[in-house]
């Protein structure tokens, strides 16, 4: 039988959507907030949790993207030493590497990224009541540097080349 979306679709008021309209100014408002965000911090002194923000700083882009650039490093470091006979000290990486090589990057990578973006999103916040988050992601940029420097150094030394 022929089946139509249309006359599936029940008529009546609660389907006409020529109420919903849009407010005045509210495609204005949209272009001016665009590039100046409106929400760049706390709204209250009693605003003490997670809160969401427009905006954060442009040092917070620059960590996020050295990290996940640094990750990259990571995967394609870490897949020319185990194909030179080394093994991946991580056992829940070691554990994709049982299948594709594009996948344990993409998963090492992706797991990576979404990290960042979270300790992105809560850069602001505190840890515990004590720690800046956004400390946390310089730690985890100084981590990587570390890695990713001791991985180019073991395939100097292991005579594989970068």
């Amino acid at each position: 039988s022929d089946f139509s979306l249309a006359e599936s679709i029940p008529a009546g008021p609660a389907f006409d959507l020529g109420h919903l309209q849009q407010r005045p100014g509210e495609r204005r408002r949209a272009y001016r907030t665009c590039g100046n965000p409106v929400r760049r911090g706390l709204r209250r002194d009693t605003d003490a949790g997670i809160v969401a923000v427009d905006w954060h700083e442009s040092r917070w882009l620059a960590v996020a993207l050295l990290i996940v650039i640094l990750s990259c490093a990571d995967a394609f470091f870490t897949l020319r030493l185990i194909a030179e006979g080394a093994y991946e000290v991580n056992p829940v990486m070691a554990t994709f590497l049982d299948g594709s090589l594009w996948g344990f990057a993409l998963v090492k990578i992706g797991l990576t990224s979404l990290g960042v973006v979270l300790l992105t999103a809560l850069a602001r916040a505190r840890a515990f009541g004590r720690f800046s988050v956004g400390m946390a992601l310089y730690t985890v940029l100084l981590v990587y540097a570390v890695l990713v420097a001791y991985e180019y150094w073991l395939c100097e030394h292991c005579a594989i080349g970068p």
